[in-house]
């Protein structure tokens, strides 16, 4: 894979209530899903705030006390976080991201279908409850969504017309447009130092840079989960650290 010394630098976009689409077109609903309704686990005792590094190897049997899962296609496979079939309904860890932070973890498909998901600085207890999910509570990350053709960076709705993306180029020069591989582990880089502008790595390569002047931050807004459609995919090693004071 290329190194960080190939990253491939991205022009910040600035959004208001959204962010601004790279040549988008209407996406198909048959992949990555997009909701009419939400499905919200029951609300429970408040989670701890992450005010120091935070890190799961998964290596245990279970997902423990730390995840919520909104599906049971969410298990430990071989020190992984993995899941099949979840449909947008995901997995959410269940404690509070500062608005500013750093989040590594590492994401491998199970197949050359893709699909690797994140959700961030969402509200930690609501997916998907029918084919579309239209309604998540905070900003998705899609690396090779709707079957291995997109990268997509997303707020509220990974099917909005105000979403950034990018097409799949297998044959192409640009590395941000390389397809997911099945196997390959990648690491994935979101940040988010100054409150509002998110920036999102794969390997050291910049896909997406997103500067939202209505930034989705505090309560709702506040957690981080994986998610998946059909595809088979893993997530390893997570690391989250904080990155200073929130923006105003």
């Amino acid at each position: 894979m290329p190194s960080a010394a190939l990253a491939v630098a991205a022009v910040p976009l600035a959004i208001s209530a959204g962010c601004i689409a790279e040549g988008a077109p209407t996406a198909p609903a048959e992949s990555s899903g997009a909701a009419t309704a939400s499905a919200r686990a029951p609300s429970g005792p408040v989670d701890p705030p992450i005010d120091a590094p935070f890190e799961d190897d998964f290596e245990r049997p279970d997902l423990g006390p730390d995840w919520l899962a909104l599906s049971p296609a969410w298990r430990i496979e071989s020190g992984r976080l993995c899941g099949r079939g979840a449909r947008n309904r995901g997995v959410w860890l269940k404690r509070v991201l500062p608005d500013a932070a750093r989040i590594e973890v590492t994401a491998i498909a199970g197949s050359d279908e893709g699909d690797l998901k994140l959700e961030l600085w969402g509200d930690g207890r609501s997916g998907a409850s029918g084919a579309t999910y239209d309604h998540a509570t905070g900003y998705l990350a899609i690396l090779g969504g709707w079957r291995n053709q997109r990268h997509v960076l997303a707020r509220l709705d990974e099917h909005g017309d105000d979403r950034l993306e990018l097409t799949v180029d297998p044959s192409g020069e640009d590395l941000r447009r390389r397809p997911v591989v099945a196997g390959r582990p990648l690491r994935f880089v979101v940040e988010r130092r100054d409150g509002r502008t998110l920036r999102w790595e794969v390997d050291g390569v910049i896909v997406h840079e997103m500067i939202d002047d209505q930034p989705l931050r505090g309560p709702g807004h506040d957690h981080l989960g994986f998610n998946d459609w059909e595809a088979p995919v893993c997530f390893d090693d997570l690391r989250i650290e904080p990155q200073g004071a929130r923006a105003d």
